[in-house]
């Protein structure tokens, strides 16, 4: 099966880069040099979701089919809203929700790459096969959480960037809300698939 390139991914990322090279000329343009590199940063970012998908796509792994929107989405919250609006530092919540955020569908992309990768066998029974998922998911989600908290301490080291602003707390806090929407969605995955 082949990824396909979502039209309203596309849409949303034409907008948010329209949106961002208008930030980079605006900045320029009254001589602030303070966030150009996260703009640039973040026009970059955005493009990569439709990179992944074209990298899965040769090697044959299967992505969620809302993978490219949520993606984008999610880089553009993260870096304009969140550093260059300065969301992380204005609304005490903001950095919790887009970790919460991931980390869910974090587990959801865990989904789709371990069961288009294993396949179930008659000598394993149904549920060790739900667990066996459910442990790839988490494991992938927290994985990823951790990646990133490494990601922020190496903006903050190379860039002098401020996104590890509160230190040892915020990094764990991260990763414990992280934790929690990887899972809440396992535990919903794992209810349903029991029932049915």
């Amino acid at each position: 099966m082949k990824n396909e390139n979502s039209n309203l991914a596309i849409v949303a990322a034409i907008l948010f880069e329209i949106i961002l090279i208008s930030g980079v000329i605006f900045n320029i343009a009254i001589k602030e040099w303070k966030d150009l590199y996260l703009y640039f940063m973040t026009v970059i970012c955005i493009v990569l979701p439709f990179i992944i998908v074209k990298l899965a796509n040769i090697k044959r792994i299967v992505l969620p089919s809302s993978f490219q929107l949520v993606s984008v989405i999610f880089i553009f919250l993260a870096q304009y809203f969140g550093e260059i609006m300065q969301f992380y530092s204005k609304l005490w919540w903001w950095d919790l929700l887009l970790h919460g955020a991931f980390g869910c569908y974090a587990v959801i992309v865990g989904f789709h790459l371990i069961k288009e990768t294993i396949i179930k066998t008659k000598e394993v029974t149904q549920t060790r096969f739900i667990i066996f998922v459910l442990i790839f998911s988490f494991s992938f989600s927290i994985t990823l959480g951790a990646i990133w908290e490494i990601v922020e301490f190496l903006g903050d080291y190379f860039f002098k960037t401020d996104m590890v602003n509160g230190g040892l707390e915020d990094t764990i806090t991260d990763l414990l809300i992280n934790m929690l929407g990887s899972f809440i969605v396992c535990l919903i995955y794992y209810l349903r698939r029991l029932k049915a």
